[in-house]
């Protein structure tokens, strides 16, 4: 059996400066941030251990979203592989760097991330002044994403593939077809915990929804059974 899984956290929070200067006046979408805002960064490691085959679910609020409101913009990216320590680090590192001026309706914005079971990227914010992120604001920290793992070489996992969890802990992502070929073959059941990327607040995560048995989640379908209620 694999060692437990890790997790990398960093939290950062911006607070606008004072000054009238350019930072001042709207960008449009696209352009370049200028320079805003100061930052507090902290990277953690931390562990948790491993029960399997009890259902596993991530930590129900990371560290490094401890400071984030449960209606937080949530998103969340599996890697095509594993990710060492040094490439979680540089990762988070160049997220930081740009959330050091991302910015919605010209208002700074408090975000954090985290990597998960050395898979999945999470990204957490929401803006300083409340409200929603603008598309623009959206737009760019998918710009950032990209470009990060494009610099990286991190690859990721295509949107239609499914995530479950292993019997050694570790994290697999097949096809759907695959999953269901191997449903049949009994490798996987409606225990079988799997992972929805596809949650959008920071209060889902934090009520475990992220990782659930495969029988209460949409993914019952693909086993021939109905989701539980």
């Amino acid at each position: 059996m694999s060692g437990p899984p890790s997790a990398f956290h960093f939290s950062f929070s911006s607070q606008k400066h004072d000054g009238s200067g350019p930072s001042s006046f709207p960008r449009p979408c696209g352009a370049p941030c200028p320079p805003q805002t100061t930052d507090r960064v902290q990277l953690t490691r931390t562990t948790r251990p491993l029960l399997f085959p009890v259902p596993l679910r991530p930590m129900a609020d990371p560290p490094a979203f401890s400071a984030l409101p449960d209606d937080a913009r949530l998103w969340i990216h599996a890697t095509a592989a594993p990710l060492d320590d040094a490439t979680q680090s540089a990762l988070l590192d160049r997220l930081s760097a740009f959330m050091d001026g991302w910015t919605s309706h010209q208002q700074p914005v408090e975000g954090a991330a985290t990597i998960l079971d050395d898979r999945f990227l999470v990204v957490a914010a929401a803006p300083v002044g409340g409200g929603d992120i603008s598309g623009c604001g959206i737009d760019d920290l998918a710009h950032a994403i990209d470009d990060a793992a494009s610099a990286l070489d991190v690859d990721w996992v295509p949107s239609l593939h499914v995530l479950y969890r292993t019997a050694d802990g570790g994290v697999a992502a097949v096809s759907r077809r695959t999953f269901q070929q191997r449903a049949g073959d009994g490798a996987v059941t409606a225990d079988t915990p799997v992972f929805d990327p596809s949650l959008t607040t920071l209060g889902a995560l934090r009520e475990g929804a992220f990782e659930a048995p495969a029988r209460e989640s949409w993914h019952a379908q693909l086993l021939g059974t109905p989701a539980a209620s």
